[in-house]
């Protein structure tokens, strides 16, 4: 049975927990809490023959690079997140220029296959208006353009707690119109300069464009990546427009510290300050230890 690590949809692992990630590795296993019933404990072997593959999801691998060939018994690959926002959005996400060679380092190890440019999610505001982002998709694109193929978009999904987040921004409605326009500019930078641009969850038909829906797990990469042929199993625990299939997430909320104002992974700056806290390397789980009322079952797939 297939076991596909996402590593992770919840929180940066490659930026701040690399280390820890690492240790799981040379143990073998790592422990997670189920998110809707926190004594509900996952143990997940990470052996290589267990985890046929892994995601990655971050905004900075750079932490990681050195200890890269640890995994070389692994597959796996990168979704790099490199958006145009300053720190008035990212607030502690490393400057522009320092992530572009982070890029380019990451894709000269791996391969360009490998690390896939995500540029989402895309809000508006009237500093960030369309024009604005479509000068920076030319800019960005144009700077990765020979270290990736594939640029994932999406377009700003309004939660409770991400709209408490970005109340005082200004932000603007996105409709079909704009949505339109910044694929139009999109597909004709990504066209000129030769990545494959693929949306994220999004119910808007872009074919037009040349912008298909995409998998972020992507049973087509895997199979590639691994050798092994995969049935496609679609990961019924995502948003109903997510083509992505089954995965095993090994992240926990409330603990990615770059702190986007967007992120629906952290509920308050508080939560996660707290579990910064209580994390610590030498732990199976990301977060905390385990307790006396914690029931831990091996997941299989």
């Amino acid at each position: 049975m297939l076991m596909i690590i996402s590593a992770s949809r919840r929180t940066d692992i490659p930026a701040f927990y690399s280390d820890w990630f690492f240790n799981r590795i040379n143990e073998g296993f790592v422990l997670v809490r189920n998110p809707v019933n926190m004594h509900q404990v996952s143990k997940i072997s990470l052996s290589p023959d267990a985890a046929d593959c892994i995601v990655f999801w971050t905004k900075n691998p750079g932490p990681m690079l050195k200890r890269l060939p640890e995994l070389n018994q692994y597959h796996f690959y990168f979704q790099f997140t490199l958006n145009s926002y300053d720190t008035s959005i990212e607030t502690n996400v490393p400057e522009k220029r320092q992530l572009i060679e982070t890029f380019r380092k990451l894709s000269g190890m791996i391969g360009r296959e490998r690390v896939i440019w995500r540029y989402d999610p895309v809000l508006l505001t009237r500093k960030f208006n369309a024009e604005y982002h479509a000068k920076w998709f030319e800019y960005l694109a144009e700077k990765l353009c020979n270290y990736t193929d594939r640029c994932v978009i999406s377009f700003m999904d309004l939660y409770k707690k991400t709209e408490r987040n970005l109340r005082g921004i200004g932000l603007l409605p996105m409709d079909n119109g704009i949505m339109n326009e910044l694929a139009g500019r999109i597909s004709a930078v990504s066209s000129k300069v030769g990545i494959r641009v693929e949306s994220c969850s999004e119910a808007i038909d872009l074919e037009r464009y040349g912008i298909r829906h995409g998998k972020c797990i992507d049973d087509a990469l895997i199979s590639k990546i691994t050798g092994k042929r995969i049935k496609p199993v679609k990961d019924s625990n995502q948003r109903p427009n997510c083509g992505c299939v089954r995965s095993v997430d090994i992240g926990a909320y409330n603990t990615c510290r770059h702190h986007c104002l967007y992120c629906y992974a952290n509920f308050s700056r508080e939560s996660v300050k707290r579990n910064v806290c209580l994390h610590h390397d030498g732990s199976p789980l990301l977060v905390g230890e385990l307790g006396e009322k914690d029931i831990v079952t091996v997941r299989l797939d």
